[in-house]
């Protein structure tokens, strides 16, 4: 995989770079609540920028149908990265129409320009390879070069992270040379205890990091709303919890290879239940009580790991040498949820090892709930990426890179 620093080498003074970033950012109300993705790739559009390239940045935002919706434009983090670089970027309205071109025409050397969701074109997410390639052939009209620095879509098979890297020279980013790296560290040679924590909504969203992980972690860690079909596969009563019955025969299995296979696969003990989901919005106190694990009223639902759990988890991870965080333990929006994650979370700061906070809701956690982000190993920008690196699969945007 080429690398960025040669292809600064090479020279990019005067040249258009099409930056493939990740500026999926949350919005709400038009503005941003996390810039966490914009921070990550700012380094690899700086320095191009400094190099006098003339930097064409696109992303995808969100999930719109394949044509412009105003609630997902990428104008809110144009403006922002704009900010972080202390300069200004321009903004084309379109992605390979009339704006497009007459914004990339206009760059002068060492200038940005970001164009709008990519993700407003059909072509960008078709399964059908020419209409994607048709979409990889407007876009590649706009640059000369190619830099792939959008870790969190690189498991995408997308019209700008797999198709347009083969029809121009091209180069990973900072970014993804980082992430690829730290990844490495946890799939050969890592340093063990080897820690995993897995948390989020759905348990089949992390079945097939379990399945590869049973056979390489030392202990696995389970939270969030995923835990209460491992719950109720030791037949205990979940209440109204998250519950995905249809994966209860899988979860059983893998709780059998854990106990074959000496792997530490760790439940809660107790947790915060309530009848009612929490008010996120306004954030108004929540009525709950703390039960053990097993003792769940069936018209409750678990919304938290309980203080039992948090002490217990803690203590898993607190002779770890390798650490790896996906998926807030709780409904960490809400401050009387929050302290399930906020455990892990410090718990990870003052652990020793090296420490992952594997994207997504996770990484927005640790900002949210006041972390210095330099207090972990590092954090991803890609959940979804992060997890598919670490199931053995193969990434196209990645092998597209290596192309």
């Amino acid at each position: 995989m080429k690398t960025i620093d040669e292809l600064l080498a090479e020279g990019v003074a005067g040249k258009r770079v099409f930056v493939r970033a990740d500026l999926n950012v949350p919005l709400a109300n038009g503005e941003i609540s996390d810039d966490g993705r914009i921070r990550a790739v700012q380094p690899t559009i700086a320095k191009l920028a400094e190099a006098g390239a003339r930097v064409v940045v696109a992303s995808h935002l969100g999930r719109p149908k394949g044509a412009p919706d105003p609630a997902f434009s990428l104008a809110p983090a144009a403006k922002r990265l704009g900010e972080l670089l202390g300069t200004e970027v321009a903004f084309a309205t379109d992605t390979v129409g009339a704006s497009a071109k007459e914004t990339v025409a206009a760059l002068a050397d060492g200038r940005v320009a970001v164009i709008e969701n990519l993700r407003f074109n059909a072509g960008e997410t078709s399964k059908d390879d020419a209409e994607r390639g048709a979409f990889a052939d407007q876009l590649a009209e706009l640059a000369d070069v190619y830099v792939g620095d959008g870790f969190g879509a690189v498991h995408r098979k997308h019209a700008s992270v797999f198709d347009l890297p083969a029809r121009l020279p091209h180069a990973a980013g900072y970014l993804i040379a980082t992430e690829v790296g730290v990844l490495k560290k946890l799939t050969a040679d890592v340093k063990r205890p080897y820690v995993v924590v897995l948390g989020g909504a759905k348990v089949s969203d992390k079945l097939a990091v379990i399945d590869e992980l049973l056979g390489k972690a030392d202990r696995i860690l389970i939270g969030g709303g995923m835990a209460y079909t491992f719950l109720k596969a030791k037949g205990y009563e979940v209440g109204i919890s998250l519950l995905q019955e249809d994966q209860l025969p899988k979860v059983t299995e893998y709780m059998e290879r854990a106990e074959k296979t000496g792997v530490e696969l760790v439940l809660p003990v107790d947790v915060l239940v309530s009848a009612d989901f929490p008010d996120l919005k306004g954030k108004t106190p929540a009525v709950f009580e703390t039960v053990d694990a097993d003792g769940i009223p069936a018209d409750k639902e678990g919304l938290d790991i309980g203080p039992k759990t948090r002490e217990l988890y803690a203590s898993k991870i607190a002779d770890a040498e390798t650490v790896f965080w996906n998926g807030p333990v709780g409904v960490f929006e809400h401050p009387d949820y929050a302290g399930g994650t906020t455990a892990i979370a410090q718990a990870l700061v003052d652990s020793q090892a090296f420490t992952v906070v594997g994207g997504g809701d996770s990484a927005a956690a640790v900002r949210i709930l006041g972390f210095d982000e330099n207090a972990f190993g590092h954090i991803s920008t890609g959940g979804g990426a992060s997890l598919e690196y670490l199931e053995g699969k193969t990434l196209p945007g990645l092998a597209a890179l290596e192309g």
